[in-house]
């Protein structure tokens, strides 16, 4: 049975830095990809990025491009997200799945992958 087991959250101010880490298992990171998600409140949880070992594929949204940063350790079977200099829109509980990218015009959206759970989701709030 797949598991996603997340850690890292927590709370900074404006201009930190914050990595989160979810374990997985059940299947292997090398063999998906792997992406992060947030919802903040009131809003709808949105992908927003994305990494592919199959062939080194990274995708990150705008909002965090330049900021964020998605890795995998293959040896942990463990996925990373990097996140600097975090702004209070940041603020939100992020998840990590398997996704498969679908990329459509140019554009590249997440699809959470059916066979793989959610993380229990970590809280990061950013103060101003």
């Amino acid at each position: 049975e797949a598991q996603l087991v997340q850690s890292g959250g927590g709370l900074v101010q404006a201009g930190g830095s914050l990595r989160l880490s979810c374990v997985v298992s059940g299947f292997s990171v090398d063999g998906e990809c792997m992406g992060w998600f947030r919802q903040a409140p009131g809003k709808e949880r949105e992908g927003i990025t994305a990494i592919c070992a199959s062939d080194g594929s990274i995708y990150y949204d705008d909002s965090v491009k330049g900021r964020f940063s998605i890795s995998t350790d293959v040896g942990k079977n463990t996925v990373y997200l990097q996140m600097n200099a975090l702004k209070p829109e940041d603020t939100a509980v992020y998840y990590c799945k398997a996704v498969q990218v679908v990329i459509q015009g140019g554009s590249w959206s997440l699809r959470p992958h059916g066979f793989s759970p959610w993380g229990q989701g970590t809280l990061v709030t950013v103060s101003s």
